[in-house]
């Protein structure tokens, strides 16, 4: 099957976005805790706070989470994926003075470009996408709300968004895609498709051949 990947938005869109590459995939919805250590990322957070900005996040394809600082951070800054996701800053705590976050993901970008700082922040150059329409539920994908359902009583509150809509493909196929524990590669791509019954109709097909559904 081939999947309708998102298209590159026009340049004049293009916004400067401070990047926190990760091993792990946000979908639009989703939440994200995270314990800051690193001094780079603690300047983010703060002019993130002050200024009521979002960063990005974007899944690690080559190399490693934590960077040198200095002249060598550029070459040691890690490659990844060229599609990721907002992350706004909903909470925050310092115990025991480490930094803890939750943040939650917003809409979709593209990295046409990156520069890193000399303190190892990574500053992408990036497009923001379209938000993915609502798109109700049909009954072939029953099956999927009803294995979400169960995976939501056991995940507990604090992974699962308190906004929920259970009635659209998109919400349901991101919270499926964030909550089972697939393949990064394939999380990664259901980032990236572009229509929400395909989404759910490649996890479902998945989901049969690993027979879980």
């Amino acid at each position: 099957m081939k999947l309708p990947f998102l298209r590159a938005p026009a340049a004049r869109e293009r916004v400067q976005l401070p990047l926190f590459p990760l091993r792990t995939v946000l979908y639009p919805g989703g939440l994200l805790p995270l314990k800051v250590f690193e001094q780079r990322y603690i300047e983010m957070t703060k002019a993130c706070l002050s200024d009521e900005t979002p960063f990005g996040v974007c899944l690690i394809t080559r190399g490693e989470e934590v960077a040198t600082p200095g002249p060598a951070a550029g070459a040691a800054a890690p490659a990844f994926a060229p599609i990721g996701t907002l992350a706004r800053i909903t909470a925050w705590d310092m115990p025991q003075g480490v930094l803890h976050l939750t943040a939650q993901g917003e809409t979709r970008f593209q990295v046409r470009g990156h520069t890193v700082r000399r303190d190892g922040l990574v500053v992408g150059e990036v497009a923001p996408l379209a938000v993915e329409p609502a798109v109700p539920l049909t009954e072939e994908f029953a099956p999927l709300v009803r294995l979400l359902e169960l995976i939501a009583t056991r995940v507990g509150p604090q992974q699962f968004p308190t906004a929920q809509a259970w009635d659209d493909a998109s919400w349901v196929g991101y919270r499926l895609a964030e909550l089972l524990p697939l393949p990064l590669p394939i999380k990664q791509s259901m980032l990236e498709i572009n229509d929400a019954s395909v989404r759910l109709t490649v996890l479902q097909k998945f989901l049969t051949q690993q027979g879980l559904l």
